[in-house]
Protein backbone atom coordinates (compact mmCIF):
# COMPACT_ATOMS: atom_id res chain seq x y z
CA UNK A 1 0.00 0.00 0.00
CA UNK A 2 1.49 3.70 -0.81
CA UNK A 3 0.01 6.70 1.10
CA UNK A 4 0.59 9.50 -0.60
CA UNK A 5 0.41 12.44 1.78
CA UNK A 6 2.16 14.71 1.55
CA UNK A 7 1.44 18.61 2.36
CA UNK A 8 2.46 21.35 0.46
CA UNK A 9 3.49 24.82 2.43
CA UNK A 10 0.14 26.54 -0.46
CA UNK A 11 -1.56 25.22 -3.28
CA UNK A 12 -3.98 26.13 -5.70
CA UNK A 13 -3.58 28.18 -8.77
CA UNK A 14 -5.14 31.43 -9.03
CA UNK A 15 -8.61 30.62 -11.17
CA UNK A 16 -7.80 33.71 -13.36
CA UNK A 17 -7.07 34.16 -17.13
CA UNK A 18 -3.77 36.52 -17.01
CA UNK A 19 -3.75 38.19 -20.14
CA UNK A 20 -4.23 42.29 -21.34
CA UNK A 21 -5.47 43.72 -24.57
CA UNK A 22 -4.08 47.00 -25.69
CA UNK A 23 -8.04 48.50 -25.87
CA UNK A 24 -10.62 47.44 -23.61
CA UNK A 25 -13.16 45.45 -26.10
CA UNK A 26 -16.10 45.84 -23.80
CA UNK A 27 -15.81 49.88 -24.30
CA UNK A 28 -15.14 49.53 -28.26
CA UNK A 29 -18.66 48.14 -28.27
CA UNK A 30 -20.79 49.64 -26.13
CA UNK A 31 -19.43 53.16 -25.61
CA UNK A 32 -18.53 55.36 -22.14
CA UNK A 33 -21.79 55.95 -20.95
CA UNK A 34 -21.09 55.49 -17.17
CA UNK A 35 -21.90 58.94 -16.04
CA UNK A 36 -23.99 58.47 -13.00
CA UNK A 37 -23.97 54.56 -12.82
CA UNK A 38 -22.34 53.20 -9.03
CA UNK A 39 -18.98 52.33 -9.63
CA UNK A 40 -19.17 48.74 -8.98
CA UNK A 41 -22.50 48.42 -10.56
CA UNK A 42 -20.92 49.25 -13.96
CA UNK A 43 -18.08 46.58 -13.20
CA UNK A 44 -20.45 43.87 -12.51
CA UNK A 45 -22.28 44.96 -15.93
CA UNK A 46 -19.73 45.83 -18.38
CA UNK A 47 -17.27 42.63 -17.07
CA UNK A 48 -20.75 40.39 -18.12
CA UNK A 49 -21.18 42.35 -21.25
CA UNK A 50 -17.82 41.64 -22.30
CA UNK A 51 -17.25 37.80 -21.33
CA UNK A 52 -20.40 36.24 -20.01
CA UNK A 53 -20.54 33.09 -22.22
CA UNK A 54 -24.79 33.35 -22.31
CA UNK A 55 -24.78 37.03 -22.91
CA UNK A 56 -26.09 37.38 -25.91
CA UNK A 57 -29.18 35.89 -24.56
CA UNK A 58 -29.67 38.31 -21.86
CA UNK A 59 -31.42 41.11 -23.31
CA UNK A 60 -30.44 43.56 -20.70
CA UNK A 61 -26.82 42.60 -21.13
CA UNK A 62 -26.86 43.34 -24.98
CA UNK A 63 -24.54 46.09 -26.29
CA UNK A 64 -27.83 48.18 -27.17
CA UNK A 65 -29.23 48.63 -23.71
CA UNK A 66 -25.86 49.30 -22.54
CA UNK A 67 -25.95 52.63 -24.84
CA UNK A 68 -29.67 53.35 -23.78
CA UNK A 69 -30.62 55.97 -21.41
CA UNK A 70 -32.01 53.18 -19.03
CA UNK A 71 -28.91 51.85 -18.58
CA UNK A 72 -27.95 54.15 -15.62
CA UNK A 73 -30.87 53.77 -13.70
CA UNK A 74 -31.27 49.99 -14.18
CA UNK A 75 -27.84 49.25 -13.35
CA UNK A 76 -28.28 51.42 -9.88
CA UNK A 77 -31.04 50.35 -8.67
CA UNK A 78 -29.67 47.42 -7.31
CA UNK A 79 -26.97 46.01 -4.70
CA UNK A 80 -23.70 44.53 -6.83
CA UNK A 81 -24.65 40.97 -5.71
CA UNK A 82 -28.65 41.42 -6.92
CA UNK A 83 -27.75 42.59 -9.94
CA UNK A 84 -25.29 40.16 -10.99
CA UNK A 85 -27.32 37.27 -10.30
CA UNK A 86 -30.42 39.37 -12.21
CA UNK A 87 -28.17 38.86 -15.65
CA UNK A 88 -27.68 35.70 -15.31
CA UNK A 89 -29.24 33.60 -18.08
CA UNK A 90 -31.86 31.20 -16.59
CA UNK A 91 -30.45 31.51 -12.82
CA UNK A 92 -30.28 28.77 -11.28
CA UNK A 93 -31.53 26.26 -13.66
CA UNK A 94 -29.42 26.46 -16.63
CA UNK A 95 -26.74 28.74 -14.95
CA UNK A 96 -26.26 27.33 -11.74
CA UNK A 97 -22.20 27.90 -11.58
CA UNK A 98 -21.73 31.89 -11.85
CA UNK A 99 -20.83 33.65 -8.55
CA UNK A 100 -19.74 36.80 -7.41
CA UNK A 101 -17.82 38.24 -4.31
CA UNK A 102 -17.45 41.60 -2.07
CA UNK A 103 -13.94 40.67 -0.80
CA UNK A 104 -10.97 39.80 -3.81
CA UNK A 105 -8.86 39.13 -1.11
CA UNK A 106 -10.45 36.45 0.37
CA UNK A 107 -11.16 35.04 -3.15
CA UNK A 108 -7.79 35.02 -4.01
CA UNK A 109 -6.63 33.12 -0.70
CA UNK A 110 -9.46 30.54 -1.31
CA UNK A 111 -8.21 29.94 -4.98
CA UNK A 112 -4.43 29.03 -3.35
CA UNK A 113 -5.86 27.09 -0.89
CA UNK A 114 -5.84 29.18 2.13
CA UNK A 115 -9.00 28.52 4.07
CA UNK A 116 -10.59 27.25 7.19
CA UNK A 117 -11.54 23.71 6.80
CA UNK A 118 -11.96 20.80 9.20
CA UNK A 119 -10.72 18.30 7.16
CA UNK A 120 -14.04 16.40 7.09
CA UNK A 121 -15.41 15.39 2.95
CA UNK A 122 -18.39 14.28 3.53
CA UNK A 123 -21.79 13.59 1.06
CA UNK A 124 -25.20 14.43 2.37
CA UNK A 125 -28.19 12.17 1.84
CA UNK A 126 -32.15 12.01 2.93
CA UNK A 127 -32.39 9.81 5.76
CA UNK A 128 -35.92 8.82 4.45
CA UNK A 129 -38.78 9.60 1.85
CA UNK A 130 -39.88 12.44 4.05
CA UNK A 131 -36.79 14.92 2.53
CA UNK A 132 -36.10 16.18 5.90
CA UNK A 133 -34.16 13.94 7.85
CA UNK A 134 -30.61 14.28 6.63
CA UNK A 135 -27.39 12.12 6.99
CA UNK A 136 -24.08 12.58 6.21
CA UNK A 137 -21.37 9.84 5.07
CA UNK A 138 -17.56 10.78 5.77
CA UNK A 139 -16.42 9.58 2.33
CA UNK A 140 -12.30 10.91 3.56
CA UNK A 141 -11.10 12.39 6.37
CA UNK A 142 -7.76 15.05 5.33
CA UNK A 143 -4.66 14.24 6.80
CA UNK A 144 -3.38 15.89 9.85
CA UNK A 145 -6.55 17.82 10.06
CA UNK A 146 -8.99 18.74 13.00
CA UNK A 147 -10.92 15.91 11.70
CA UNK A 148 -8.16 13.43 12.14
CA UNK A 149 -7.54 14.77 15.35
CA UNK A 150 -10.29 14.35 16.36
CA UNK A 151 -10.61 10.56 15.03
CA UNK A 152 -13.16 10.76 12.93
CA UNK A 153 -13.17 8.05 10.26
CA UNK A 154 -14.21 7.10 6.56
CA UNK A 155 -17.50 5.47 6.32
CA UNK A 156 -19.28 6.93 9.70
CA UNK A 157 -22.30 8.94 9.52
CA UNK A 158 -23.20 11.62 11.18
CA UNK A 159 -26.72 12.08 12.67
CA UNK A 160 -26.56 15.12 14.44
CA UNK A 161 -24.90 18.64 14.58
CA UNK A 162 -24.43 20.69 17.60
CA UNK A 163 -26.53 18.47 19.46
CA UNK A 164 -29.59 18.69 16.74
CA UNK A 165 -30.71 15.41 14.54
CA UNK A 166 -28.86 16.57 11.42
CA UNK A 167 -31.82 18.04 8.64
CA UNK A 168 -32.50 20.16 5.35
CA UNK A 169 -32.37 23.34 7.76
CA UNK A 170 -29.04 22.78 9.70
CA UNK A 171 -26.79 20.72 8.10
CA UNK A 172 -25.05 24.01 6.71
CA UNK A 173 -23.74 24.27 10.01
CA UNK A 174 -21.45 21.31 9.32
CA UNK A 175 -19.30 23.46 7.20
CA UNK A 176 -19.37 26.43 9.87
CA UNK A 177 -15.97 27.56 11.69
CA UNK A 178 -16.81 25.50 14.96
CA UNK A 179 -19.06 22.62 15.50
CA UNK A 180 -20.03 19.87 16.78
CA UNK A 181 -20.74 16.06 15.45
CA UNK A 182 -22.38 12.85 16.59
CA UNK A 183 -21.21 9.54 14.85
CA UNK A 184 -24.11 6.47 15.24
CA UNK A 185 -22.90 3.47 16.79
CA UNK A 186 -25.05 1.48 14.25
CA UNK A 187 -26.07 2.35 10.53
CA UNK A 188 -28.62 -0.13 8.43
CA UNK A 189 -30.83 0.36 6.04
CA UNK A 190 -34.25 -1.03 5.70
CA UNK A 191 -37.63 -0.13 3.21
CA UNK A 192 -38.38 2.81 5.38
CA UNK A 193 -34.78 4.34 4.95
CA UNK A 194 -31.67 5.01 6.85
CA UNK A 195 -31.98 4.10 10.63
CA UNK A 196 -28.98 5.06 12.67
CA UNK A 197 -29.08 3.45 16.43
CA UNK A 198 -26.68 4.89 19.57
CA UNK A 199 -23.73 7.34 19.84
CA UNK A 200 -20.45 5.74 19.11
CA UNK A 201 -18.60 8.84 19.53
CA UNK A 202 -18.95 12.76 19.33
CA UNK A 203 -16.86 15.50 18.22
CA UNK A 204 -15.79 18.81 18.78
CA UNK A 205 -14.30 20.70 15.50
CA UNK A 206 -12.44 24.37 14.74
CA UNK A 207 -11.65 24.71 11.53
CA UNK A 208 -8.02 25.88 10.91
CA UNK A 209 -6.45 26.93 8.04
CA UNK A 210 -5.82 23.52 6.00
CA UNK A 211 -3.80 22.65 2.67
CA UNK A 212 -4.87 19.52 1.31
CA UNK A 213 -3.02 16.91 -1.11
CA UNK A 214 -5.75 16.19 -3.56
CA UNK A 215 -3.24 12.67 -5.23
CA UNK A 216 -4.63 11.13 -1.72
CA UNK A 217 -4.26 7.12 -1.93
CA UNK A 218 -2.51 4.46 -4.21
CA UNK A 219 -3.00 0.91 -3.77
CA UNK A 220 -1.78 -2.11 -5.97
CA UNK A 221 -3.76 -5.58 -6.13
CA UNK A 222 -2.90 -8.71 -8.24
CA UNK A 223 -5.75 -10.16 -8.83
CA UNK A 224 -5.62 -13.20 -11.35
CA UNK A 225 -2.46 -12.29 -12.99
CA UNK A 226 -4.00 -8.88 -13.29
CA UNK A 227 -1.89 -6.06 -11.88
CA UNK A 228 -4.35 -3.05 -11.07
CA UNK A 229 -3.65 0.25 -9.41
CA UNK A 230 -6.42 2.20 -7.62
CA UNK A 231 -5.64 5.73 -7.17
CA UNK A 232 -7.67 8.49 -5.19
CA UNK A 233 -7.27 11.82 -7.06
CA UNK A 234 -9.73 14.60 -5.60
CA UNK A 235 -8.92 17.85 -7.38
CA UNK A 236 -7.41 19.19 -10.36
CA UNK A 237 -5.04 21.07 -8.40
CA UNK A 238 -1.67 22.27 -10.75
CA UNK A 239 0.45 23.11 -8.03
CA UNK A 240 0.58 19.09 -7.70
CA UNK A 241 1.24 17.83 -10.87
CA UNK A 242 4.56 16.92 -10.14
CA UNK A 243 2.67 14.70 -6.90
CA UNK A 244 0.30 13.21 -9.54
CA UNK A 245 2.89 12.30 -12.10
CA UNK A 246 4.63 10.72 -9.21
CA UNK A 247 1.85 8.24 -8.91
CA UNK A 248 2.17 7.38 -12.38
CA UNK A 249 5.57 6.60 -12.25
CA UNK A 250 4.81 4.49 -8.90
CA UNK A 251 2.36 2.50 -11.03
CA UNK A 252 4.59 2.04 -13.88
CA UNK A 253 7.13 0.31 -11.69
CA UNK A 254 4.42 -1.84 -10.13
CA UNK A 255 4.18 -2.67 -13.51
CA UNK A 256 0.16 -2.11 -13.30
CA UNK A 257 -1.46 -2.89 -16.46
CA UNK A 258 -5.41 -1.66 -15.24
CA UNK A 259 -6.14 1.30 -13.58
CA UNK A 260 -9.35 2.13 -11.45
CA UNK A 261 -9.59 5.81 -11.38
CA UNK A 262 -11.15 7.03 -8.22
CA UNK A 263 -12.84 10.52 -8.98
CA UNK A 264 -16.29 10.45 -6.77
CA UNK A 265 -14.67 13.04 -4.35
CA UNK A 266 -13.41 15.55 -6.77
CA UNK A 267 -15.10 18.87 -8.08
CA UNK A 268 -12.63 19.82 -10.52
CA UNK A 269 -9.94 22.11 -11.14
CA UNK A 270 -7.47 23.05 -14.15
CA UNK A 271 -7.86 22.28 -17.39
CA UNK A 272 -4.22 21.93 -17.96
CA UNK A 273 -4.16 19.25 -15.37
CA UNK A 274 -6.90 17.25 -16.73
CA UNK A 275 -4.94 17.34 -20.15
CA UNK A 276 -1.78 16.13 -18.26
CA UNK A 277 -3.84 13.24 -16.45
CA UNK A 278 -4.88 12.35 -20.10
CA UNK A 279 -1.67 11.75 -21.31
CA UNK A 280 -0.42 9.91 -17.85
CA UNK A 281 -3.72 7.23 -18.66
CA UNK A 282 -2.57 6.64 -21.73
CA UNK A 283 0.15 8.15 -23.48
CA UNK A 284 -0.48 7.20 -27.11
CA UNK A 285 -2.23 10.72 -28.78
CA UNK A 286 0.01 12.82 -28.44
CA UNK A 287 -0.67 15.95 -30.28
CA UNK A 288 -3.73 14.81 -30.61
CA UNK A 289 -6.67 17.54 -29.42
CA UNK A 290 -8.07 16.53 -25.78
CA UNK A 291 -10.57 19.72 -25.01
CA UNK A 292 -11.72 22.48 -27.47
CA UNK A 293 -13.28 25.50 -26.01
CA UNK A 294 -15.75 27.69 -27.00
CA UNK A 295 -16.09 31.58 -25.86
CA UNK A 296 -19.00 33.62 -26.57
CA UNK A 297 -19.09 35.54 -30.15
CA UNK A 298 -16.98 38.45 -28.52
CA UNK A 299 -14.06 36.02 -27.70
CA UNK A 300 -14.06 33.85 -30.11
CA UNK A 301 -9.98 34.00 -30.89
CA UNK A 302 -10.03 32.06 -28.03
CA UNK A 303 -12.37 28.82 -29.04
CA UNK A 304 -9.16 26.73 -29.49
CA UNK A 305 -7.74 23.32 -28.39
CA UNK A 306 -6.05 21.82 -25.56
CA UNK A 307 -3.90 18.71 -27.08
CA UNK A 308 -1.82 16.16 -25.41
CA UNK A 309 1.51 16.68 -24.27
CA UNK A 310 4.71 14.77 -23.01
CA UNK A 311 5.27 17.07 -20.58
CA UNK A 312 3.78 18.46 -17.67
CA UNK A 313 4.33 21.63 -16.33
CA UNK A 314 4.86 22.07 -12.57
CA UNK A 315 4.15 24.75 -10.05
CA UNK A 316 4.32 26.85 -6.77
CA UNK A 317 2.68 28.90 -4.89
CA UNK A 318 5.11 31.96 -3.75
CA UNK A 319 4.26 35.21 -2.51
CA UNK A 320 0.57 35.25 -3.57
CA UNK A 321 1.19 34.20 -6.88
CA UNK A 322 1.20 30.38 -8.47
CA UNK A 323 4.74 30.38 -10.97
CA UNK A 324 6.00 27.99 -13.13
CA UNK A 325 8.68 25.64 -11.47
CA UNK A 326 9.53 23.85 -14.63
CA UNK A 327 8.40 20.99 -16.54
CA UNK A 328 8.17 17.00 -16.07
CA UNK A 329 8.23 14.11 -18.85
CA UNK A 330 4.83 12.62 -18.31
CA UNK A 331 4.98 8.94 -16.54
CA UNK A 332 2.04 7.49 -19.25
CA UNK A 333 0.60 3.74 -18.66
CA UNK A 334 0.02 3.40 -22.00
CA UNK A 335 -3.74 2.08 -21.08
CA UNK A 336 -7.14 1.41 -23.87
CA UNK A 337 -9.23 0.95 -20.83
CA UNK A 338 -9.89 2.83 -17.71
CA UNK A 339 -12.47 2.52 -15.13
CA UNK A 340 -13.71 5.22 -13.05
CA UNK A 341 -15.62 5.30 -10.35
CA UNK A 342 -18.07 8.19 -9.85
CA UNK A 343 -20.51 10.09 -7.58
CA UNK A 344 -23.24 13.06 -7.98
CA UNK A 345 -19.85 15.09 -6.86
CA UNK A 346 -17.81 14.46 -9.81
CA UNK A 347 -17.55 17.64 -11.32
CA UNK A 348 -15.69 19.78 -14.35
CA UNK A 349 -12.34 18.28 -14.62
CA UNK A 350 -13.80 14.95 -13.70
CA UNK A 351 -16.13 15.06 -16.15
CA UNK A 352 -13.57 16.80 -18.88
CA UNK A 353 -11.14 13.46 -17.97
CA UNK A 354 -14.09 11.02 -18.93
CA UNK A 355 -15.25 12.87 -22.14
CA UNK A 356 -12.24 13.42 -22.89
CA UNK A 357 -10.23 10.00 -22.47
CA UNK A 358 -13.75 8.78 -24.27
CA UNK A 359 -12.81 10.71 -27.67
CA UNK A 360 -10.10 7.89 -27.83
CA UNK A 361 -10.20 4.75 -25.56
CA UNK A 362 -12.89 2.96 -23.24
CA UNK A 363 -13.76 4.47 -20.23
CA UNK A 364 -15.90 1.91 -18.01
CA UNK A 365 -17.94 4.55 -15.64
CA UNK A 366 -18.69 2.70 -12.43
CA UNK A 367 -20.90 4.57 -9.49
CA UNK A 368 -23.63 7.39 -9.80
CA UNK A 369 -24.20 10.22 -12.25
CA UNK A 370 -22.15 13.00 -12.38
CA UNK A 371 -22.68 16.27 -11.74
CA UNK A 372 -22.88 18.27 -14.91
CA UNK A 373 -20.80 20.81 -15.59
CA UNK A 374 -19.68 21.08 -18.62
CA UNK A 375 -18.46 24.64 -18.80
CA UNK A 376 -15.65 27.24 -17.03
CA UNK A 377 -15.18 30.67 -15.52
CA UNK A 378 -12.26 32.96 -15.52
CA UNK A 379 -12.13 35.81 -12.42
CA UNK A 380 -13.33 39.19 -13.57
CA UNK A 381 -12.10 41.99 -12.04
CA UNK A 382 -12.96 45.79 -12.08
CA UNK A 383 -9.95 46.41 -14.55
CA UNK A 384 -11.29 47.81 -17.55
CA UNK A 385 -7.88 48.42 -19.72
CA UNK A 386 -7.26 44.56 -19.34
CA UNK A 387 -11.12 43.81 -20.04
CA UNK A 388 -11.34 42.90 -16.29
CA UNK A 389 -8.85 40.40 -16.32
CA UNK A 390 -5.86 41.97 -14.25
CA UNK A 391 -6.29 41.18 -10.32
CA UNK A 392 -2.77 43.88 -10.08
CA UNK A 393 -4.68 46.41 -12.30
CA UNK A 394 -8.08 46.47 -10.51
CA UNK A 395 -9.67 49.22 -8.80
CA UNK A 396 -8.80 49.13 -5.00
CA UNK A 397 -11.14 51.74 -3.82
CA UNK A 398 -13.47 48.10 -3.79
CA UNK A 399 -12.66 44.75 -3.31
CA UNK A 400 -15.89 43.22 -5.38
CA UNK A 401 -14.86 40.01 -7.90
CA UNK A 402 -16.85 38.18 -10.33
CA UNK A 403 -16.66 33.96 -11.44
CA UNK A 404 -18.65 33.90 -13.79
CA UNK A 405 -18.89 31.48 -16.26
CA UNK A 406 -17.56 32.36 -20.04
CA UNK A 407 -17.05 29.12 -22.15
CA UNK A 408 -18.25 25.56 -22.86
CA UNK A 409 -15.94 22.73 -23.48
CA UNK A 410 -16.13 19.84 -25.55
CA UNK A 411 -14.02 16.56 -26.16
CA UNK A 412 -11.02 15.96 -28.92
CA UNK A 413 -14.17 14.91 -31.22
CA UNK A 414 -16.28 17.65 -29.97
CA UNK A 415 -19.30 15.04 -29.39
CA UNK A 416 -22.40 16.64 -27.41
CA UNK A 417 -22.22 17.12 -23.74
CA UNK A 418 -25.71 16.09 -22.04
CA UNK A 419 -27.84 18.68 -22.39
CA UNK A 420 -29.47 17.96 -18.75
CA UNK A 421 -27.67 16.35 -15.89
CA UNK A 422 -24.71 14.76 -15.76
CA UNK A 423 -22.78 11.56 -17.44
CA UNK A 424 -24.61 8.47 -16.63
CA UNK A 425 -22.42 5.09 -15.33
CA UNK A 426 -21.82 2.38 -17.19
CA UNK A 427 -22.53 -0.05 -13.60
CA UNK A 428 -24.84 2.02 -11.27
CA UNK A 429 -24.36 1.52 -7.83
CA UNK A 430 -26.89 2.48 -5.07
CA UNK A 431 -25.82 5.26 -3.09
CA UNK A 432 -27.34 3.68 -0.13
CA UNK A 433 -25.20 0.34 -0.49
CA UNK A 434 -22.53 2.76 0.92
CA UNK A 435 -23.94 2.92 4.25
CA UNK A 436 -22.29 0.67 6.28
CA UNK A 437 -19.53 -0.48 3.67
CA UNK A 438 -17.53 1.94 3.49
CA UNK A 439 -14.52 1.30 5.17
CA UNK A 440 -10.22 2.67 4.64
CA UNK A 441 -9.33 3.64 1.02
CA UNK A 442 -8.46 0.60 -0.71
CA UNK A 443 -10.86 -1.66 1.19
CA UNK A 444 -12.84 -4.16 -0.91
CA UNK A 445 -15.95 -3.28 0.94
CA UNK A 446 -16.53 -0.46 -1.40
CA UNK A 447 -19.33 -1.50 -3.28
CA UNK A 448 -17.80 0.45 -6.01
CA UNK A 449 -14.57 -0.42 -6.30
CA UNK A 450 -15.49 -4.00 -5.67
CA UNK A 451 -17.03 -3.90 -9.13
CA UNK A 452 -14.75 -2.55 -10.68
CA UNK A 453 -11.65 -5.00 -9.54
CA UNK A 454 -14.71 -7.71 -10.65
CA UNK A 455 -15.08 -5.99 -13.92
CA UNK A 456 -11.37 -6.38 -14.88
CA UNK A 457 -11.05 -9.83 -13.02
CA UNK A 458 -13.89 -11.28 -13.27
CA UNK A 459 -13.83 -12.42 -9.94
CA UNK A 460 -15.90 -10.99 -7.33
CA UNK A 461 -14.27 -9.20 -4.23
CA UNK A 462 -15.68 -8.09 -1.09
CA UNK A 463 -18.79 -6.97 -1.86
CA UNK A 464 -21.36 -8.32 -3.79
CA UNK A 465 -21.30 -6.87 -7.41
CA UNK A 466 -25.00 -6.39 -7.06
CA UNK A 467 -25.26 -4.84 -3.87
CA UNK A 468 -28.33 -2.71 -3.18
CA UNK A 469 -29.78 -1.34 -0.26
CA UNK A 470 -33.18 -1.76 0.68
CA UNK A 471 -34.32 1.48 0.23
CA UNK A 472 -34.18 3.71 -2.88
CA UNK A 473 -34.91 7.34 -3.33
CA UNK A 474 -34.76 9.26 -6.76
CA UNK A 475 -32.98 12.42 -6.34
CA UNK A 476 -31.62 11.21 -2.79
CA UNK A 477 -28.71 13.43 -3.06
CA UNK A 478 -28.05 16.83 -1.24
CA UNK A 479 -24.68 17.81 -1.93
CA UNK A 480 -20.92 17.14 -0.72
CA UNK A 481 -18.12 19.69 1.00
CA UNK A 482 -17.39 20.76 -2.86
CA UNK A 483 -20.54 21.21 -4.49
CA UNK A 484 -22.38 23.45 -1.84
CA UNK A 485 -19.36 25.64 -1.93
CA UNK A 486 -18.69 28.18 -4.46
CA UNK A 487 -15.52 27.72 -5.59
CA UNK A 488 -15.73 23.70 -5.00
CA UNK A 489 -16.60 23.11 -8.38
CA UNK A 490 -14.69 25.07 -10.84
CA UNK A 491 -12.96 24.34 -14.44
CA UNK A 492 -10.30 27.28 -14.68
CA UNK A 493 -7.52 27.70 -17.24
CA UNK A 494 -4.07 28.75 -16.56
CA UNK A 495 -1.34 30.76 -18.73
CA UNK A 496 -4.29 31.80 -21.27
CA UNK A 497 -3.08 33.28 -24.59
CA UNK A 498 -4.18 33.25 -27.90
Amino acid sequence: MYMLNKIKTLFFLLGTLFFIFSCNRNDDNVGDNQAGAKQVNNFVWKGLNSWYYWQKDVSNLSDNFGKSSQYVNFVNAKEPDDLFYGLLYDYPNTDRFSWIVDDVDALQQQFSGITKDSGINLSLFYKDAGRVNVVGIINYIVPNSPAATAGLERGEVIYQVNGANLTVNNYDQLFSDSFTVSIAQTVTVDTSGIITTGEKKKASITSVVLQENPVAYYQKYEINGKKIGYLVYNGFQSVYNDELNAAFAQMKADGVTDLVLDLRYNGGGSVETAVALGQMVTGNFTGSPYVIYDFNDKHNEYDDSEVLKNNVNTYNFVNGQTQNSGSQSVNSLGLTKVYVLTSRGTASASELTIKGLRAYINVVTVGAETYGKFVGSITLYDAPSSDYTSYSGRNTSHKWAMQPIVFSYYNGKKEANPTKGGITPDYAIDSYSYFGTLKQFGNTSDPALAKALELITGTKVGRLSSAKSKFSLTNDFLGTNKTLKKFGTELYIENFKK
